[in-house]
């Protein structure tokens, strides 16, 4: 696997990450305050559309690196939950840093 590929899922998983939290402060403003309507409609379509981004790269990352379905789709549901891909990006990172550094084999299919 290449690095790339890490560092690609890596960068959208922090933009991912700080457009939600920013949305959620729009919607917290536009639904308790009443003020910045317009400006959360802006930013939930660029986060939507940043989050298509994200989950592309996770699973392309996540089928270079053989993972099982519900691994998959908790770090693609992760970019859904405020702060949620933070943890799971570190966590993936870990994960996935011996398989390029080629310390750990890659899983073989059966």
């Amino acid at each position: 696997m290449k690095r790339s590929v890490l560092t690609r899922y890596r960068a959208m998983a922090y933009i991912t990450a700080v457009m939600l939290l920013v949305l959620c402060t729009c919607m917290i403003f536009k639904y308790g305050f009443g003020m910045g309507k317009d400006l959360t409609l802006v930013v939930s379509q660029i986060h939507g559309v940043l989050y298509i981004i994200y989950l592309v790269f996770a699973f392309d990352l996540g089928s270079k690196a053989k993972w099982q379905f519900g691994k998959l789709l908790w770090v693609l549901i992760s970019g859904t939950i405020p702060t949620a891909a933070f943890f799971v990006e570190r966590k993936v990172v870990r994960e996935i840093e011996p398989l390029i550094a080629g310390d750990v084999p890659e899983p073989v299919k059966a």
